[in-house]
């Protein structure tokens, strides 16, 4: 009985991922990260554009219509409220725990959201992909899913595998790889970033609070950060603790001093506000460390969704620049809504996240043209990893206006796999630098990720409405012109 219910449940997976061939409307207020994400756009808008965003020959000429095609398919299936519910609650179920349907599971999961939002099961499968994309004129961002660790050796092991990445990059094209990037959860144990962030946001609001092990920095809070994770005053760290967080930081330096060597930047992925100022902590004193020359390597991670991102991030910028650091940025949205927010309320605070779209907007564009200023002034560099066509189109605008050469290597864009691909094309035919993130790893260890990103914000893996219509619209015109062709006497 219970191998006849797993059977029916997996016809009616399968069944569901194979009911795409027209277009499926959702309900956008249950689409959080899809509306943070786009603005309403006119495609047909004759307006003039530093980015041309009408021409889908153009911005899809590389791209076979075939891929065009799996492309639209996989974006509906993302888009999908209740594709995603079946794939997070099977990921979830004891159907994974019998061998058998496991196998099946991740099958058919794997030739749909896996090969399309992700690079390959490893390296080498990861180079090829980045080798394509370069081949079109794209760059890539090398993401190992590596998850959270729970104790030194599982970070020691984190380690090894990202210095491989960097390492594997001396063989592929020059400039091909624009950045590696690292999750400090996975080199640092995440209960000991809760305690240094507890510290850390105790010793902002009280600061004769003396913490031994705190090395030279730049600003992690600001007076309007959330500080209700810590309502009480914590206990100082432990001997172990502090031995394990100077690991951790020792981590960080060698990898940053493996990407100083061979001149590739580094990313360090932001997460939850409970843990981000011990993340933030350990980026910035490493940045003092690293960041010494006019190219910076290691770059930290501001969430334009949070209330103080504006502030913490000028207020970095400020101290970089009168310790003399050239300060590295990638800057995002955010992709923690729903949690953010259930957490303040849990514990009767405001959500740290901005009350409406237009001001995450705000809050985004506004973040990115201080740092393009900061790049024009030389203190400063810049990834500006977005999906929204017009916080895209507005950057390049600014970055123009600044004088800024759309070669200049501290002004970067970069969308997810499978995602935008039109704005990518757009940014990349206007002559700026352009990468796509390029998440890798076995199946079973990249897919529950994926999932439990879906499961935390809906949309999160959908690409944008904007991108399904100028594939759509190159596809018909291909098929318009074919048929044509066909019909023509020979």
């Amino acid at each position: 009985m219970a191998i006849r219910s797993s059977q029916k449940l997996l016809q009616k997976f399968k069944k569901s991922l194979n009911t795409l061939a027209t277009p499926i409307t959702t309900d956008p207020s249950t689409n959080l990260v899809e509306k943070f994400d786009k603005l309403p756009v006119d495609i047909n808008s004759k307006t003039e554009q530093i980015l041309d965003l009408e021409d889908g020959e153009k911005l899809f000429s590389s791209v076979p219509t075939r891929s065009l095609l799996r492309s639209m398919m996989n974006q509906y299936m993302a888009s999908y409220d209740p594709i995603v519910d079946i794939g997070v609650w099977v990921m979830k179920s004891k159907l994974v725990e019998t061998m058998i349907i496991k196998n099946i599971i991740l099958g058919i999961v794997k030739h749909t959201f896996y090969d399309h939002f992700c690079a390959g099961e490893n390296l080498d499968e990861a180079n090829q992909t980045l080798q394509k994309l370069w081949n079109v004129g794209l760059k890539g961002i090398m993401d190992y899913g590596l998850e959270d660790a729970n104790d030194n050796a599982s970070c020691d092991r984190n380690l090894n595998e990202f210095l491989k990445t960097v390492e594997s990059t001396k063989l592929l094209p020059p400039f091909s790889v624009s950045y590696a990037c690292v999750k400090i959860t996975a080199i640092c144990p995440i209960s000991l970033l809760k305690r240094v962030s507890d510290l850390l946001r105790w010793e902002h609001k009280d600061p004769s609070f003396h913490l031994p092990w705190k090395i030279d920095t730049l600003p992690m809070l600001s007076d309007s950060s959330p500080f209700y994770h810590t309502l009480n005053r914590p206990d100082p760290l432990t001997p172990t603790e502090e031995h394990d967080l100077h690991q951790a930081h020792q981590r960080l330096l060698k990898l940053s001093e493996k990407c100083l060597e061979i001149n590739l930047p580094l990313l360090v992925d932001a997460e939850y506000s409970s843990v981000q100022p011990a993340i933030d902590y350990l980026t910035y004193s490493t940045m003092i460390r690293i960041n010494r020359n006019e190219n910076p390597i290691v770059y930290g991670t501001i969430q334009a969704y949070l209330k103080d991102s504006k502030e913490r991030l000028i207020q970095a910028t400020e101290t970089a620049e009168k310790m003399g650091i050239t300060l590295g940025l990638k800057l995002v949205r955010g992709a923690y809504l729903s949690s953010e927010s259930q957490v303040a309320s849990s514990l009767g605070f405001a959500s740290p996240v901005h009350e409406s779209i237009q001001k995450t907007h705000a809050s985004y564009d506004e973040c990115a043209s201080i740092m393009l200023q900061k790049v024009a002034k030389g203190t400063g560099a810049i990834l500006i990893a977005t999906h929204n066509i017009e916080s895209g189109r507005a950057a390049a605008t600014k970055a123009q206006e600044l004088g800024i050469e759309k070669s200049n290597q501290k002004v970067q864009f970069a969308q997810l796999k499978g995602m935008a691909d039109g704005l990518s094309f757009a940014l990349k035919n206007a002559g700026f630098q352009v990468s796509k993130y390029l998440p890798y790893g076995p199946v079973e260890m990249v897919i529950p990720y994926l999932l439990r990103r879906a499961e935390e914000n809906r949309g999160l893996l959908s690409a944008s409405t904007m991108d399904r219509q100028l594939m759509r619209k190159e596809v018909i015109r291909r098929l318009k012109l074919e048929s044509s062709n066909s019909e023509r006497p020979s």
